[in-house]
C-alpha cells in the first residue's frame, strides 16, 4: 500500500519569498502581517475530510486483524456521514449567509466543489476495500456477507419467508402520483425507489414507488445455521428488499429497484437569546432534525439517470452531490457483524485495564497524593468509585459535576441520583447541545431533576465542554475539596476506546479554582482570577499564546526553546500565527494533531521548525496535552480544549497543570515522548498537504505508541 494518504492537490514548495511575491501580485499594498497570507493555511473542512483517508488506511492494512479492518471501514463510513451532516452543512450555511472568508481564503462554493471531489475519491476507495478486499477475505475466513447473486435455493426460500413474515407487515410502499407526492425521507434512512409497469387494482398506471425501511427493521440479517450451514452468514436488508419488493405490488411488473439514502444537515440551531426555556426549544428543534436540508444522495450504481435526476430535483441537490454506490448504500451497518461474530482470532487481543490499588477509601488515597489515570490503559473505575463513595459518605456535603456525553444507562448518573437521595447537595451542569447527544442529555436532565438534583444548562451562547467533578467533604473541623479533571467525557464506553487523561487531586488551589468555575456557571458571578487553571473563553486563548511567545523570547535570547502539543484539531488563526512567529524565532515545535490541521508546516522562513504528526490506531486519539520547555522549568497541561476557534473562544473549557513532578514526568513520557517516537501508526503532514505514513528507517526499531502503552500499563 502506498505510504501516502494521497490527495489530488497541486504540489507546491512555499517559501517566504514566494508568499511575498504572490501577495504583491494580488495586492500591491501588502498587509501588515504577512503571516495572514491564505497560502499559509489549509482549509479546515478539507483537512478534516482527509483524516478519513488515514482511518481507511487501517482498513486496508493487512497487518490489522480482519474484523478490526471491517470496524475501521465502518468508522470511516460513519465519519463521512457526520462530515456531510455537520462540516459540509456548515460550509453551505456560510455560503448562504455570505460569511467572512476563512484564513485559507477559499470561497464556500470552491470548498463545496472540492469536498464533493475528494469525498467521491474516498467513497470509491471505501467500496473497493469492501468489494475487492474485505468481503472476499471475510468469506475465506468463514464470515460470509451473502449477496443476492450468491443465494442458493434454500437461502432464498428462507429469506422470502422472512420477508413475508418479518419485513412486509411493517412496510408502507408509496406509489408516486398527483395524490401521493414524494414523501419525506428521513436522514440516513434506507429507501428503495421502484420502477413499475402495469396497473394496480384501481386501474392506476404504475411508474415509480418509494419503499422506506423503518428504523425498527434490522439492517443486517443473520441466516440460521440450518439454512446456511454455518453460524456466520449474513444478508443486508437492502438486498432482501430489492429482491422481493415485487410482492408489495401484486399484478405489476417491477422493472427495477434501486436503493438510495440521503444525508441531511443535522446541525440543530437554537437562538438562546430568544427562548425562555432552552430544553423545550431544543426538543422542538430535535423533532425536525431528520428532515433538514439535504446534503448528499447515495444511490445504487445501476440506477437510470432519469430517476437520479428526479431524486436530485426532489432533494434540491446539484449533480455533484450524488454518489453512485457499488454495494449497500448503508455500508456502515455491517459493523453489526463485528459484534455478532465471536472470533477472537479475527480481532485485537483483549486487554485488562490496570486497576488502581487501595480504593477501599479513595478519599484517603487521593489525600496522600494526586492520582493520574491514562485511559483506556488505566481503568475508568476510580472515577466511578470516587462518585459512588461520595454518594454514600456521610461526610460528603456537596457534589458538582459537568456532563457533556454520558452514554446510555450511565453509572455516573445513577451515583448522582443516589447522592441527591442521600441528602447531598448535588449540582450538575449538563450541556444540552452536545451534538448528536441532545436527546439523550434531555433525558438525563429529566432523570436528575426528578431525583432532586439542581440541573444547570450552562451559559447562554457558550457550550460547556469542560470535564470537571468537585466533591466537598468535611474532614474534622475543615472542609476539603476533591477534584477530578479530564481531557475526555464522563462516559464509561469511550473511556475504553479513547485515549484520555484524568487527574484526581485534593490540591487546595486547584480545588479552589474548580469551585470558582462552578460558581460562575451556576450563578451570575463576575470574571474570576484562577491560580492554576486556564479557562475558556477568558484566559485559555491568551494563556496559550503567551506561553508560545515566551518560548519565542527564550529562542531569541539564545536559550533552548521547544513546544509539544497533542490535540484533536487546530485552526485558531491567532494561535497559528503565534506558532509561525515562534518557528521563525527558532523554537522547535512538534504538534500531534489527530484530525483537522489548518497550519501548514515546512514553509521556508515561516514554519520549517514545525512538525505535525497524526496518529491513527486501535484507539481513538483524544487526549489534549500541552508542554512548554520554559528554559528548564517546563510546564505541562491537560485540557478539554483543542486549539480550535470554537474551543478557545466560544466554549467553557478548562486547562489544568500537572503539578506533581512524578505525574508531570509520567505524562511527558507516556504522551509526549512516546507519541513522537511512533514510526508505525504515525503520519507526518507535508507542506503540500499530503500525509506520509512513517515507517522505521535504517536500524530503527518499530514503535507504536498505543502498543507501548498497552504493554507498559495494561495487562
Amino acid at each position: 500500500m502506498n505510504n501516502r494518504a494521497s490527495r489530488p492537490a497541486a504540489r507546491s514548495e512555499l517559501s517566504r519569498d514566494t508568499i511575498r511575491k504572490r501577495r504583491a501580485a494580488a495586492d500591491p499594498t501588502l498587509p501588515a502581517d504577512p503571516l495572514t497570507d491564505p497560502s499559509l493555511y489549509f482549509n479546515r473542512e478539507l483537512s478534516q475530510l482527509d483524516f478519513n483517508f488515514r482511518v481507511l488506511a487501517q482498513a486496508e492494512d493487512p497487518s490489522v486483524p480482519l474484523l478490526e479492518r471491517l470496524r475501521f471501514l465502518c468508522i470511516c463510513c460513519t465519519n463521512l456521514d457526520e462530515f456531510f451532516e455537520i462540516r459540509a452543512a456548515t460550509v453551505r450555511h456560510a455560503q448562504e449567509l455570505a460569511m467572512p472568508m476563512p484564513p485559507d481564503g477559499l470561497a464556500p462554493a470552491t470548498v463545496l466543489r472540492r469536498i464533493h471531489d475528494r469525498a467521491a475519491e474516498l467513497v470509491a476507495r471505501q467500496y473497493a476495500c469492501w468489494n475487492d478486499v474485505l468481503r472476499p477475505a471475510l468469506a475465506e475466513a468463514g464470515v460470509r456477507i451473502v449477496g443476492r447473486e450468491q443465494w442458493n435455493a434454500r437461502q432464498k426460500r428462507w429469506l422470502r419467508a422472512y420477508f413475508r413474515d418479518e419485513i412486509m407487515p411493517v412496510l408502507s410502499p408509496l406509489g408516486l402520483d398527483p395524490a401521493h407526492p414524494f414523501p419525506k425521507i428521513l436522514n440516513k434512512s434506507l429507501n428503495v425507489v421502484v420502477v413499475l409497469k402495469g396497473k394496480d387494482a384501481f386501474g392506476r398506471s404504475g411508474h415509480l414507488a418509494i419503499v422506506r425501511a423503518p428504523r425498527s427493521l434490522p439492517r443486517i440479517i443473520q441466516l440460521p445455521e440450518r439454512v446456511s450451514g454455518g453460524d456466520s452468514d449474513f444478508v443486508f436488508l437492502s438486498a432482501v428488499l430489492s429482491e422481493f419488493v415485487g410482492e408489495l405490488f401484486p399484478g405489476m411488473e417491477v422493472k427495477g429497484a434501486y436503493q438510495f439514502r440521503v444525508t441531511r444537515n443535522s446541525e440543530v440551531i437554537v437562538d438562546e437569546d430568544e427562548v425562555e426555556n432552552l430544553a423545550l426549544a431544543l426538543r422542538d428543534e430535535l423533532a425536525g432534525r431528520g428532515y433538514l436540508r439535504a446534503m448528499r444522495l447515495e444511490i445504487a450504481a445501476n440506477c437510470p439517470k432519469p430517476i437520479v435526476t428526479t431524486l436530485l430535483k426532489n432533494f434540491d441537490l446539484p449533480e455533484n452531490a450524488v454518489y453512485r454506490i457499488d454495494g449497500p448504500v448503508n455500508l456502515n451497518r455491517v459493523i453489526q457483524v463485528y459484534d455478532l461474530v465471536q472470533r477472537p482470532d479475527l480481532k485485537f487481543p483483549p486487554f485488562q485495564a490496570r486497576q488502581v490499588r487501595g480504593m477501599d477509601d479513595i478519599f484517603e488515597l487521593v489525600a496522600e497524593g494526586d492520582l493520574l489515570l491514562h485511559h483506556p490503559f488505566d481503568a475508568f473505575t476510580p472515577v466511578l468509585e470516587l462518585l459512588k463513595q461520595a454518594a454514600e459518605d456521610p461526610n460528603v456535603l456537596a457534589i458538582k459535576q459537568t456532563l457533556y456525553r454520558t452514554g446510555k444507562d450511565s453509572a455516573i448518573v445513577e451515583h448522582l441520583v443516589q447522592a441527591a437521595r442521600n441528602g447531598k447537595d448535588v449540582t450538575v451542569v449538563i450541556e444540552l447541545r452536545a451534538r448528536f447527544d441532545e436527546d439523550a442529555n434531555l433525558g438525563v436532565a429529566d432523570r436528575l431533576q426528578e431525583a432532586g438534583v439542581q440541573v444547570v444548562y450552562g451559559v447562554v451562547g457558550f457550550k460547556t465542554h469542560a470535564k470537571m467533578l468537585l466533591i466537598v467533604r468535611r474532614e474534622g473541623r475543615k472542609l476539603r475539596r476533591y477534584v477530578h479533571l479530564g481531557t475526555g467525557n464522563y462516559h464509561s464506553g469511550t473511556a475504553r476506546a479513547y485515549t484520555d487523561l484524568g487527574l484526581i487531586t485534593a490540591d487546595p488551589a486547584i480545588g479552589g479554582d474548580v469551585h470558582q468555575i462552578f460558581q460562575q456557571l451556576s450563578g451570575l458571578a463576575p470574571a474570576i482570577r484562577l491560580q492554576h487553571l486556564l479557562q475558556s473563553p477568558f484566559t485559555l486563548h491568551s494563556g496559550v499564546i503567551q506561553r508560545i511567545e515566551r518560548e519565542a523570547a527564550h529562542a531569541r535570547a539564545g536559550r533552548p526553546a521547544r513546544i509539544v502539543a497533542k490535540m484533536n484539531a487546530i485552526n485558531e488563526p491567532q494561535v497559528i500565527r503565534a506558532l509561525y512567529r515562534a518557528s521563525q524565532a527558532g523554537v522547535r515545535i512538534e504538534l500531534i494533531v489527530r484530525g483537522a490541521c489548518t497550519l501548514r508546516p515546512g514553509v521556508e522562513g515561516v514554519s520549517e521548525n514545525i512538525r505535525v504528526l497524526s496518529v491513527v490506531g486501535r484507539f481513538l486519539e483524544h487526549h489534549r496535552v500541552y508542554w512548554f520547555a520554559n528554559d528548564g522549568e517546563p510546564e505541562i497541561f491537560g485540557a478539554s480544549a483543542d486549539w480550535l476557534e470554537r474551543n478557545l473562544l466560544h466554549r467553557v473549557e478548562t486547562c489544568f497543570p500537572f503539578l506533581d513532578p512524578e505525574i508531570a514526568a509520567r505524562v511527558k513520557h507516556e504522551v509526549i515522548d512516546n507519541y513522537l517516537a511512533d514510526n508505525t501508526q504515525a503520519w507526518e503532514l507535508q507542506s503540500d498537504g499530503d500525509y506520509r505514513h512513517l515507517r522505521p528507517e535504517g536500524d530503527a526499531m518499530p514503535h507504536s505508541a498505543q502498543s507501548w502503552l498497552l504493554a507498559r500499563i495494561a495487562g
